[in-house]
């Protein structure tokens, strides 16, 4: 009888399809911008305003600009007044100020008006200094009166509002200044104003800065180049003994250092040249100290120099810097020590992945093109996000995004308590080069502790997933409007976090400047004068991205070190088991066509098919009698190749795929590999284990490399008379082919090649040709290694 299928191999082969389908790019038609997008079209209903790549979203505007003339609650006339905005269930608190009868807040609050049920805004006015509230003033206004602002508009002037106490009875003094006026997220409130749904029943004093979007600008990098001549009148410590002196450079956390120099006189001399990252304003000084080694890991400072980058010239090309004597110390007869330093505009400081830059500009303004064309990213919603943790017992996320491209980075608000969240808020970047990528993250913002804030601020923001668009693949003036899986590989795998829907749009100011940019170099021109060594690039770029986050960090709200550490890639570079292998997956794709075309040419030569193998004969002919038609036949074969593939172009922007990345079929200690901190924090065991596959696998490399080496080496030993007897033989043939291909036209050579390698295979023997055997019996240098 037919044995059926286990029910678990198909329980796992469903599952495994539904995977694929969950971690695939979905195409969306929203309606944004009074519009559906359609196709990539924007079909409009009504008019589109500024911000059409988003979903309007109106919102109540409540700004309490300030008070005066307040009355005394008591004889003392001691008064902490603050306010407190109620429309229904919601509410919002300014600061208060003590002992003040004329405060001034200028507060803005935002009520969604979706969520907005009551038919009045109370405006309250209150007493901290008060357990009950029994001293306490109100204003209220009908919703219905409130005008509708839309921007370009003017901002609403306020208005001053008689205080009424709870029997209803205007005051005879005390009045608050007041705007109320209902608007969209186009609205420039929006950005400062608090969020009343979000911050329901927690502080809002500390919260609120917290859940506001933000925009960022990083610092400008330079690359200083410091080279290092010699040091005059520098004494040693002991006089007794030949000093071991160098020369340490430190910028901020930076330090770098040369070789210890021997010397029986008061001079020495190095000329060696460093590299180090610096960001404007320039606030760390190049510190320049000579010291002498007394011991093992031990040096004692001699004297040192302090120079302010200020002071130090800029150049953009790479002509010669002038160098310089600076005094090591401050009295009348200090060393002196000789160097030439310069601020090298003309390259761009990588601080980020270089197979995902989203700036390639050098860093002199004055180097910078115009730009090309815009960069639109409307972020539209979330949904499906995987609760990031606990909050009353139950599970829960306070989500918010973040977008990098070029020095520009963007925060949106945060949703607090929110699994779908709705952002809607649209940014615009200028595009210099359409070889750049779009990076748009999502983050849990762990800084709101169970009152709304978390006092220590030392939890990290967790990483929900993020997306990558590169511009070159976008077509000018489509909507992109996707919904990208949030993807993020853990310890136990790849997990799908949830989806982020993005509206994407490029535009270009000239279609000429654009494609001429595809024959300019991707760099500056100094990467190319004066290329840095790949080492070099990546010790910089770690220093450049440490820079950047201390920078952003500082800002206010701050954008944390690991949000700016994700963003960027900066563990790209460690070692990993998984992403070895999907690149060595990637690199046998690459020449997965040039295998297929020798295995074709391979079964025309054994005549699997007749008829193939009769027809490549007659093309065969046909090249030799007319040898000017294969390059002509080349590139139309070519051209139709690529107007037959204009049909399954792709219609959305790549995305990450779990098979391309190999964490489907990846080993657990694998993941537990590339997730383990730099250096190690695992058991002996644990990394002898790993070290002996390590080791493994380098093997494995090592000897295909040596064999690759080895045909090589055959190559160049062949005229050496590294094996007589070999290149005498060889010198023959090279003497009578040379003879025979004189007298012998082109053509018949090529019809007597062609015609013995597709030969019929009654013609064929299994044994290794003549050539071949030759070949594989040369010498190579591996009889010299140890």
């Amino acid at each position: 009888m037919k044995a059926e299928q286990p029910p678990v191999m198909r329980m796992f082969s469903s599952l495994a399809q539904q995977q694929q389908v969950d971690f695939q790019l979905k195409e969306t038609s929203p309606y944004l911008g009074g519009g559906r997008i359609v196709g990539g079209r924007m079909i409009l209903s009504e008019k589109a305003g500024a911000y059409d790549l988003v979903e309007k979203m109106e919102y109540l505007y409540i700004r309490v600009v300030k008070a005066r003339d307040l009355p005394a609650k008591d004889i003392t006339g001691s008064l902490d007044p603050y306010v407190e905005v109620r429309v229904g269930n919601y509410k919002g608190i300014t600061r208060h100020f003590e002992k003040n009868h004329s405060p001034e807040w200028n507060h803005a609050f935002a009520f969604p008006k979706e969520r907005v049920q009551a038919s009045f805004v109370e405006v309250v006015l209150k007493d901290k200094n008060l357990v009950k509230d029994d001293f306490v003033w109100t204003v209220r206004i009908d919703v219905n009166e409130i005008p509708t602002r839309v921007p370009p508009d003017s901002p609403l002037a306020p208005q001053w509002y008689r205080l009424e106490d709870k029997k209803g009875e205007k005051l005879s003094k005390g009045e608050l200044m007041l705007a109320v006026w209902h608007g969209t997220q186009a609205d420039e409130s929006f950005g400062y104003a608090t969020h009343c749904d979000a911050i329901a029943g927690v502080d809002p004093h500390t919260l609120s800065n917290y859940i506001r979007a933000k925009v960022y600008h990083s610092p400008r990098l330079w690359y200083v180049r410091v080279n290092i001549v010699e040091a005059h009148d520098v004494f040693a410590l002991d006089k007794s003994r030949v000093p071991d002196v160098l020369c340490k450079a430190r910028l901020g956390n930076q330090l770098l250092r040369t070789k210890v120099i021997q010397s029986r006189t008061a001079s020495f001399f190095w000329n060696e040249e460093f590299m180090f990252v610096a960001a404007e304003p320039f606030e760390d000084h190049l510190v320049l100290s000579v010291e002498e080694r007394v011991a093992h890991n031990k040096e004692e400072e001699l004297s040192r120099v302090h120079i302010p980058l200020t002071t130090i010239e800029k150049r953009t090309d790479d002509r010669i810097i002038k160098s310089r004597w600076w005094n090591l110390k401050e009295d009348k007869f200090s060393g002196k020590i000789h160097a030439r330093i310069c601020l090298d505009g003309g390259y761009h400081v990588l601080d980020e992945s270089t197979q995902y830059s989203s700036d390639l500009r050098p860093t002199a303004k004055q180097l910078w093109d115009p730009p090309v064309g815009l960069l639109e990213l409307g972020i539209l919603n979330a949904t499906g996000l995987h609760p990031m943790k606990s909050r009353e017992t139950r599970g829960t996320c306070d989500p918010y995004c973040v977008a990098k491209y070029g020095h520009k980075w963007v925060r949106t608000r945060t949703s607090v308590d929110e699994l779908n969240p709705r952002f809607h808020e649209q940014y615009t970047w200028d595009v210099y080069d359409l070889a750049t990528v779009l990076t748009v993250g999502v983050f849990d913002n762990c800084q709101l502790g169970e009152k709304g804030f978390g006092s220590s601020g030392g939890n990290k923001d967790a990483k929900i997933g993020k997306v990558r668009i590169r511009l070159s693949t976008l077509e000018t003036g489509r909507i992109y409007t996707n919904s990208y899986p949030l993807l993020v590989l853990h310890n136990s795998g790849v997990k799908k976090m949830g989806e982020i829907h993005l509206a994407i749009r490029f535009s270009v100011t000239s279609m000429l400047n654009t494609i001429s940019i595809y024959s300019k170099p991707l760099l500056p021109m100094m990467h190319y004068v004066r290329p840095l060594p790949v080492i070099q690039q990546e010790l910089l770029r770690h220093q450049a991205v440490q820079i950047v986050a201390a920078r952003l960090s500082r800002m206010e709200p701050p954008l944390r070190k690991e949000v700016v550490e994700y963003m960027s890639d900066a563990h790209s570079h460690l070692w990993s088991m998984r992403r070895s292998k999907a690149n060595f997956f990637r690199l046998m794709s690459v020449f997965s066509g040039l295998f297929a075309v020798w295995k074709w040419f391979c079964d025309v030569c054994w005549w699997k098919n007749p008829a193939t193998t009769i027809l490549a004969h007659i093309l065969f002919i046909m090249l030799l009698c007319f040898p000017e038609l294969i390059l002509p036949t080349a590139y139309l074969y070519m051209f139709l190749i690529g107007v037959w593939n204009y049909r399954f172009r792709p219609r959305y922007p790549p995305h990450m795929d779990t098979k391309i990345s190999h964490v489907e079929a990846v080993h657990p200690d694998e993941l537990d590999e590339e997730f383990d901190t730099y250096p190690t924090s695992r058991s002996l065991d644990i990394v002898r284990m790993r070290y002996d596959r390590l080791r493994s696998v380098a093997g494995r490399i090592q000897t295909m490399v040596g064999d690759i080496a080895t045909q090589g080496e055959r190559l160049l030993l062949l005229l050496t008379w590294r094996d007589p007897r070999a290149t005498a033989v060889f010198l023959v043939h090279c003497l009578c082919a040379a003879t025979i291909l004189y007298v012998t036209p082109f053509q018949i050579m090529a019809a007597v090649w062609g015609f013995y390698f597709m030969r019929h295979p009654r013609f064929r023997q299994k044994l290794p040709s003549a050539p071949l055997n030759f070949f594989r019996r040369l010498p190579a240098k591996i009889d010299c290694l140890l």
